[in-house]
């Protein structure tokens, strides 16, 4: 057989036609024959450029039929450039590696499985299980949520009123008014209150006056201290937390809460300082127009989110244990820890239950609905063709009750929230933040493997690219201040744990938690926010007034106080004496140079605090507090001791 014979019945002729046989003399001398070779002798050419054989052109190699060519319409290979290159690479490897985990103890994780199958051999039995399992822990949750939240009464007082951890009674001395009259009445009055477990970690977030000391930081308990003339139960300043007072008074445990009867006591003076039960109370050696006592052993009730919590967690493990379907894990889990979360564990505050009821259902579907996508396009790829039972719920179930209990866990960290102005004041926060960053960096790294091996870095670095940019803007935005919730976290760093790996679980798990804590607790909140938004209690770094003279009366009885250059937008001076907002003085005028202000001791042996702010009133009518002085000390004997500098409230 001939070599053109040979060539053509190869399938792959092309390349038999640059075989053993392709003889360099014949190309040269032109000749063509019996051979199999194709005559060269018409082509044009040099001596130093070369020809291909018939059968790789007519396969393209450059670009068609037999025609005359020359040197240069021969192509060589290019080199790749650097561009093609970092593309090349981001796509990631080729294969991309589909990532699977492989269970540990396969025979004993897929034990659950395998005896579900036993006992359920066809779907309608295991669908009849499912939902005869949702009803008995539909059942138990609210019987046990009626038996501890609804029924409890205490004796002649009714149903215990709902507080939170930071309800007072006196909630700052310009919200109570002249003379404290928005918080009447002072005393004859006594009611029956719950507190939820847990207040022990409630403190201030701000600084708070309490005659001339700054707290902040710490539980508002003022007082507490027994009185050795009287055998009266420890009275508390009006304006301390009631939960953390009655657990320092030994009322309620701070494990399981509880309920007691606040019985209010009018004027009390000299609240003294006393650590006892896990708490150090503040003193305050003048008097106050509101106080209070609590009356023990006078009612019993227990906060219901421990027993609750177990029995939704009990419930989740064995879903997650005996099914291996994404769908039925999830939706399972999700709606099992909304409730739990939503009307136990960490419910929005109202004083009436019912309306935390109502709050969240009302905020149940459009986070359904959220929650959905998350499962569309995070969870199902995690959880899909996953049998390694025990994994699934020690790795994603436990995280993601350690997010769905924000409460008791992530807030114990020093950082209250992620605004410049908080982590510089607040003890901690800065190597809390630390910690957190160095973690989420870590986690990053790691993750940004595991897509790259996955052959999806390009399309990852196209999303979370838009992410960054859409916060860059945000950022950007004149008079409003980005505010990063934790259900933001979760939407932000949930695509990135789409894939199936152990750390994977972890993280899904966690941040889903985070989701569901996070709307039930709080709702959509913004990501943008004004600067009053995030001001909460905050001194507003207003100017302050100037108290330039004090001038005692003969007797040692009144003081008169006067202050100059009153600014034109001012429309006067608001007093407090000892936190109590005494006196509004105004200006008659825009022409005003100096204000004075009169007063007149009203108990000869305990000394007064002084403190003073600019009034301001809005167009629309109201008025406007801006900061007020330090405190100044009229003592007891009548010495004056002046304001220390800076702003208070």
């Amino acid at each position: 057989m001939t070599l053109e014979n040979e060539a053509t019945d190869s399938p792959n002729h092309a390349d038999a036609g640059t075989g053993e046989s392709f003889v360099l003399k014949d190309l040269e001398s032109g000749g063509s024959g019996n051979d199999g070779f194709v005559n060269v002798g018409s082509h044009e050419t040099t001596d130093d450029s070369f020809d291909l054989p018939e059968d790789e052109a007519e396969y393209g190699l450059l670009g068609g039929q037999r025609s005359r060519h020359t040197d240069r319409d021969v192509q060589f290979p290019r080199r790749p450039s650097q561009l093609g290159c970092c593309g090349a690479f981001l796509r990631g490897p080729d294969p991309p590696r589909k990532h699977r985990i492989e269970p540990f103890f396969k025979s004993f994780q897929t034990a659950p499985i395998h005896l579900i199958d036993r006992l359920l051999p066809n779907r309608t039995s295991r669908l009849i299980a499912l939902v005869a399992f949702y009803a008995l822990w539909a059942t138990l949750f609210l019987t046990t949520l009626d038996r501890l939240v609804v029924r409890p009464e205490a004796p002649g007082y009714g149903a215990p009123n709902r507080l939170s951890c930071g309800a007072r009674l006196w909630h700052n001395s310009t919200l109570c008014g002249a003379d404290g009259d928005a918080c009447r009445p002072f005393d004859t009055d006594a009611f029956a209150f719950r507190c939820p477990a847990g207040c022990l970690d409630t403190i201030l977030l701000e600084p708070y006056t309490v005659g001339d000391q700054e707290i902040n930081y710490k539980r508002l308990v003022i007082g507490g201290a027994p009185d050795a003339n009287s055998a009266q139960t420890p009275s508390y300043r009006g304006d301390s937390f009631i939960c953390a007072a009655a657990m320092h008074a030994g009322v309620i445990s701070n494990a399981a809460g509880g309920c007691s009867i606040l019985q209010r006591t009018g004027e009390k003076s000299n609240f003294g300082t006393v650590n006892q039960n896990g708490i150090l109370s503040i003193s305050f050696d003048s008097y106050f127009p509101l106080s209070y006592t609590f009356e023990k052993g006078t009612t019993v009730c227990r906060d219901p989110r421990w027993p609750l919590f177990a029995l939704s967690v009990a419930f989740t493990a064995v879903i997650s244990l005996c099914t291996t379907s994404p769908a039925i894990f999830y939706t399972s889990v999700w709606f099992i820890s909304w409730f739990q979360v939503a009307l136990v564990s960490d419910p929005p505050f109202s004083s009436d239950y019912l309306e935390v009821v109502s709050i969240g259902m009302g905020r149940l579907l459009p986070a359904a609905f959220v929650g959905w996508v998350l499962y569309h396009f995070c969870v199902r790829e995690t959880l899909t063709g996953l049998n390694a039972q025990w994994e699934k719920t020690i790795l994603w179930l436990g995280p993601f009750w350690v997010g769905a209990l924000n409460t008791d866990t992530f807030d114990k960290i020093p950082i209250s929230r992620l605004t410049p102005h908080d982590i510089q004041q607040q003890p901690g926060a800065i190597p809390a933040l630390i910690i957190i960053v160095g973690f989420i960096v870590f986690a990053m790294v790691t993750q940004t493997w595991v897509i790259w091996t996955a052959g999806k870095l390009p399309r990852y670095l196209l999303i979370y690219g838009i992410m960054s940019s859409s916060l860059g803007i945000m950022i950007a935005l004149p008079q409003l201040n980005l505010r990063i919730h934790h259900y933001i976290l979760a939407l932000l760093f949930l695509p990135g744990t789409a894939f199936q790996t152990r750390p994977c679980l972890v993280y899904q798990g966690l941040l889903v938690g985070l989701f569901i804590n996070g709307i039930a607790r709080w709702g959509f909140d913004s990501i943008l926010q004004t600067p009053a938004a995030l001001l909460g209690d905050a001194q507003l770094g207003s100017l302050l007034p100037t108290v330039a003279t004090s001038i005692l009366q003969p007797g040692g009885n009144n003081i008169t106080f006067s202050i100059p250059s009153i600014p034109a937008d001012v429309a006067g001076i608001a007093v407090l004496v000892n936190d109590v907002l005494r006196s509004h003085v105004y200006s008659p005028g825009p022409a005003t140079d100096t204000l004075t202000f009169h007063w007149t001791r009203l108990h000869q042996d305990l000394p007064e605090y002084f403190r003073f702010g600019y009034i301001k009133t809005s167009s629309l009518g109201g008025l406007w507090y801006e900061d007020f002085t330090k405190a100044g000390v009229w003592k007891a004997d009548g010495e004056w001791v002046e304001m220390a500098p800076g702003p208070s409230r």
